[in-house]
């Protein structure tokens, strides 16, 4: 019986970290971002970073200080409106979409 529930226990933490870091529903969420950072994560306007194979821990790391406020000067209060509604999950599949991408 605890081997049963240790296998279950164990499945469901693999199927948690499993919908992190979701490149494809990070596309899907990008199109918010598409207007400052490019289709491809990359920009034409050179007072915003490019996005494109920038490190994916970096990236959800920093999304989450303009959340919290932890981030400010230049654009933080524009990226902070953006991201207030985002979740961590969001974050770790934005992440993933723009690491993914060449810079």
């Amino acid at each position: 019986m605890k081997l049963v529930v240790s296998i279950v226990a164990l499945s469901l933490c693999s199927f948690s970290v499993l919908a992190k870091n979701d490149i494809e529903a990070g596309r899907a969420k990008s199109a918010s971002c598409v207007a400052c950072h490019g289709a491809q994560g990359k920009v034409s306007v050179p007072m915003y970073p490019n996005l494109a194979g920038q490190n994916a821990m970096y990236l959800e790391q920093s999304l989450a200080a303009y959340k919290k406020g932890a981030r400010t000067g230049g654009q933080a209060e524009v990226m902070r409106a953006y991201v207030a509604n985002l979740s961590d999950e969001d974050f770790s599949d934005l992440a993933a979409y723009y690491a993914s991408l060449k810079p």
